[in-house]
């Protein structure tokens, strides 16, 4: 959902072709799982021929496989993050926590950790699709438009929080989609005073969730975990505020659980 990130600069430790060959692969995302030639080209800056050059090397390791036309990552390229995934406890320590809950709602459930203008997701049990776009460990959106970025965003320092709300580019998604840094400020300042988020469909019409932080030993805020829902399965309800308030205190529930977790790990 976002353009590929910039090289940083180059030093005399700089491998120029690793670079590149890594931008060819973070190229892809949720928003763009398969593109042609040009598409990578142009998501990345690098000229056809150069981009020709990585894909087809990409091809040859594993990494990429194409039909002659377009491309896609395969599953090989989650290698590449699992010895950083395998080493923290969170996922381990989520998940069955989340399957918990998801079995008592009946809804999917996620944790997600912040990377960059992203959320991260780092664990997820999943009970149907109600995305157009699949979620998986691994999967990235831009943090302003969910509700485990908001309450990520909001738990930041304010130094950083500052230098996020400099540099993100803020798009609407859908026509619900917070899109000026006024009202994105003015969400946050509300997540962190209630110690919660609701998103009603920003990301994508359809979809809600409600998220809640997950702290370590310190208070500092290291994750999120969230609950994602179908706003037609929403209004459903008998009493629609009522179960969202139900939903939200389990969330919450989640949240200390796993904190404690993670704080019992020290």
């Amino acid at each position: 959902m976002s353009e590929a990130p910039a090289a940083p600069q180059a030093s005399d430790q700089y491998v120029q072709s690793l670079a590149r060959g890594l931008a060819v692969i973070r190229a892809f995302d949720a928003a763009n799982p398969l593109m042609t030639l040009s598409e990578v080209a142009a998501r990345t800056g690098l000229t056809r021929a150069t981009a020709r050059r990585f894909l087809h090397t990409l091809v040859e390791l594993g990494y990429v496989r194409t039909d002659g036309k377009t491309f896609a990552l395969t599953a090989l390229v989650l290698q590449l993050g699992y010895s950083y995934l395998s080493a923290l406890t969170l996922p381990q320590l989520a998940q069955p926590h989340l399957e918990e809950l998801s079995h008592k709602l009946g809804e999917s459930t996620s944790a997600a950790v912040l990377d960059g203008a992203d959320i991260f997701y780092v664990a997820r049990v999943a009970t149907r699709r109600i995305m157009t776009v699949g979620i998986t460990v691994g999967t990235r959106f831009p943090a302003y438009a969910t509700s485990m970025g908001r309450v990520l965003l909001a738990g930041l320092p304010e130094a950083k929080l500052r230098e996020y709300l400099s540099t993100v580019e803020l798009k609407a998604l859908t026509p619900r989609t917070v899109s000026t840094r006024d009202d994105l400020v003015a969400a946050l300042e509300k997540v962190r005073e209630q110690g919660w988020c609701l998103l009603d469909q920003e990301l994508e019409l359809g979809l809600m969730s409600i998220a809640a932080p997950v702290r370590n030993a310190a208070g500092k805020v290291v994750a999120a975990v969230n609950v994602s829902l179908q706003a037609q399965t929403v209004a459903a309800q008998a009493d629609p505020d009522a179960y969202l308030d139900s939903v939200r205190q389990e969330i919450l529930r989640t949240a200390e659980l796993i904190s404690a977790d993670i704080s019992a790990k020290r």
